[in-house]
């Protein structure tokens, strides 16, 4: 765990339709801890925006950036990454990227596993943010690096839900 406090700012957007069910503060407060305890990015002030949407929502951001027509529970779009689909302004150095998130497929999810919508919710910001600062789960390695870092994560969030962490070993329908 990093020795220095990481200013971060954390722009959480939900979509009407959820505004009412989605805990604003409950998300803010994992997305700083999984930058408090990774680093951020190093000395800048590390922000980054959250988005809670439907699956129309998420599906056409699928489609339009990543060639892939269907819904999905998370998206990562890194403003870190050279290749990717988003340019940073220089001024935005601590910028890291967008964090999307379906909440219908964070319930369904949740329903499936056995568990609370906001585990669910805790477990999809903490995967997202992992990829916006370069985790990954292209092959066994990575998966179990990513994972490994997932659950370190969600053990040490301050909340009643610790130790009640969502099965890693079921597959996140991702990037």
């Amino acid at each position: 765990m990093p020795d220095a406090k990481v200013r971060v700012e954390v722009d959480v957007q939900v979509s009407p339709a959820y505004a009412g069910v989605v805990a604003e503060e409950r998300l803010q407060t994992v997305a700083q801890a999984v930058l408090q305890r990774e680093g951020g990015t190093g000395t800048s002030p590390a922000e980054l925006t959250l988005v809670i949407t439907d699956d129309a929502g998420i599906q056409a951001l699928n489609r339009d950036f990543l060639g892939n027509d269907a819904p999905t529970d998370v998206l990562a779009f890194s403003a870190l990454e050279e290749d990717g689909p988003f340019v940073a302004a220089p001024e935005a150095s601590g910028y890291l990227g967008d964090v999307i998130i379906s909440y219908p497929r964070a319930v369904a999810q949740a329903q499936q596993q056995g568990h609370a919508p906001g585990q669910e919710l805790d477990l999809l910001v903490v995967h997202g943010i992992l990829h916006l600062l370069g985790y990954d789960h292209a092959d066994e390695e990575e998966k179990a690096a990513m994972w490994a870092k997932q659950d370190e994560i969600l053990n040490a969030l301050p909340t009643a839900r610790r130790g009640q962490i969502p099965d890693r070993q079921r597959a996140i329908e991702d990037l």
